[in-house]
């Protein structure tokens, strides 16, 4: 008796270390809702099948379980894809949030401001990544680039993005005031495929599985300037916009300050 006390104690304390786990990394308010919800009725068919003899309600609240989840895989696909590749690669410290954060000086926040209100007044295509301390590596992009290192610059940028020069249709991967690679192809997204051109799918399609990264777009066609942030567009935005949402994004503990999206033009 004493042994299925101590088990049952045992399963109790791990499910509720696994559930406190999983709720701390979710910041966005209607995810944190779903999951809450989710793991209740989880917690409802356990005590049902605990503790009362009533086959029928056992088994519809098993079902109801199995249709959440399945729906749950549908709508998180991205997020249950990071998670496998963090445990396939063991990448634990970034899984359990024990990651440093590359804060952005304010003078870095002003240079990626003015580069991209130039860029947009020029309408040049740019794809900026502002890693924020989410563990980037060269596996996780389609192509890594070409390696630079260099100080962050309004000039570098403006150069870097220049017409027909071999680096201009990739994107810049930038931390803390140094620009990493230039040529950058990131993975695309499937949301939004005839809505978005190439630039935007691939700003979403990385923030959607890396929540500390943003992706500063520049559209080709019409200049429109957006920000890309946990997988969501803001746009049409303005430098000084731009310049306050980088601000108020560094000063939250994850990159969490985007919620507009608005059609326009292919970037």
């Amino acid at each position: 008796m004493r042994l299925l006390d101590l088990r049952l104690l045992l399963d109790l304390v791990f499910a509720t270390a696994l559930g406190v786990v999983v709720l701390g990394r979710v910041t966005e308010a209607r995810t944190l809702w779903l999951l809450r919800g989710y793991l209740l009725l989880v917690a409802l068919a356990w005590v049902v099948q605990r503790t009362a003899n009533l086959p029928l309600t056992t088994k519809l609240v098993d079902a109801l379980v199995l249709a959440c989840s399945l729906a749950l895989a549908i709508l998180w696909q991205g997020e249950l894809r990071r998670l496998m590749e963090l445990l396939g690669t063991g990448r634990l410290d970034v899984l359990f949030g024990n990651r440093g954060r590359d804060q952005l000086a304010s003078g870095s926040v002003a240079v990626l401001s003015e580069a991209a209100g130039r860029l947009s007044q020029a309408r040049r295509g740019a794809l900026i990544v502002v890693d924020l301390g989410s563990d980037l590596r060269p596996e996780d992009f389609l192509n890594p680039g070409i390696p630079l290192d260099a100080h962050l610059s309004v000039d570098l940028l403006l150069n870097l993005f220049t017409a027909d020069t071999p680096l201009h249709d990739g994107a810049v991967l930038v931390k803390a005031n140094r620009i990493l690679a230039a040529g950058v192809i990131l993975p695309l997204s499937r949301q939004g495929i005839n809505r978005y051109g190439t630039r935007h799918l691939a700003a979403l399609g990385l923030t959607e599985r890396f929540d500390r990264c943003l992706a500063i777009v520049v559209s080709e066609e019409t200049g429109t300037l957006s920000l890309a942030c946990q997988g969501r567009l803001e746009r049409p935005i303005t430098s000084s916009r731009l310049h306050d949402l980088l601000s108020k994004a560094l000063a939250k503990p994850t990159g969490r300050s985007v919620a507009k999206d608005t059609p326009d033009s292919r970037g």
